[in-house]
């Protein structure tokens, strides 16, 4: 079984760690405060969880979550990461880190920074426009449940939802193909990282996000994001 090392236990990290547990996958967890910390989170989680400092889960782990934003000044576990597929859930938020030249000029994705901060492994965008959190403005008690969990549905379900992976490695697009399967989602490859903008707030595809959209639906709305660039 796939251990994944999530680094980053806030609303994210938390409720990502849940949704693979319930879908087979072992899970070791990191703060930046340490492993004493997580004591009653990991409890919650349950036997298939335990938690660890952010270099232990990075090395325990055959896959990475990283479940925090970029910051060109981060200092990550790139050696034990070493030709690992590093999940990237991040988004270009400006009014929430700051602004990075290259993204603004379009000449880099922030996934694509993110690579160059861990050259050795293989970076994929992923699960960075379902929420972790519930809908707002809830419309229904169900609204109060993360989107991630929410919106999921079987295997050929007609309202399935699709969520984009983006990567210059296939490998790494086939992981989380699967992984998207097994929490109740199709996948569209928007790859590589240079097109993942394709899928940032603001474009075509971000609003219908909230409440899902199709594969079909995704993949048109992907598109029109090109056209309107």
């Amino acid at each position: 079984m796939v251990t994944i090392g999530v680094l980053g236990a806030g609303q994210a990290g938390s409720v990502f760690a849940r949704a693979a547990i319930s879908a087979g996958y072992d899970i070791v967890i990191a703060n930046s405060r340490g492993p004493h910390t997580l004591r009653a989170l990991v409890g919650d989680l349950g036997p298939r969880a335990r938690a660890a400092t952010a270099e232990e889960a990075a090395e325990a782990a055959d896959v990475a979550f990283l479940a925090f934003p970029y910051a060109p000044h981060h200092r990550l576990p790139a050696a034990e990461l070493a030709g690992k597929i590093v999940i990237d859930n991040n988004n270009y938020m400006p009014w929430r880190d700051g602004r990075f030249p290259e993204v603004d000029a379009g000449a880099a994705t922030i996934q694509e920074l993110r690579q160059r901060q861990l050259p050795q492994s293989l970076v994929v965008k992923a699960f960075s426009h379902v929420q972790f959190h519930g809908r707002v403005p809830a419309r229904t008690p169900e609204d109060a449940v993360p989107a991630l969990v929410r919106l999921a549905r079987p295997r050929g379900a007609r309202d399935r939802s699709a969520l984009v992976v983006s990567s210059d490695h296939p490998e790494a697009v086939a992981f989380v193909t699967r992984l998207y399967d097994d929490l109740g989602f199709d996948a569209v490859d928007n790859s590589p990282l240079a097109e993942s903008w394709r899928s940032a707030p603001g474009t075509p595809m971000w609003a219908p996000s909230v409440d899902g959209q199709t594969r079909a639906q995704l993949r048109r709305n992907l598109a029109l994001a090109g056209a309107a660039g």
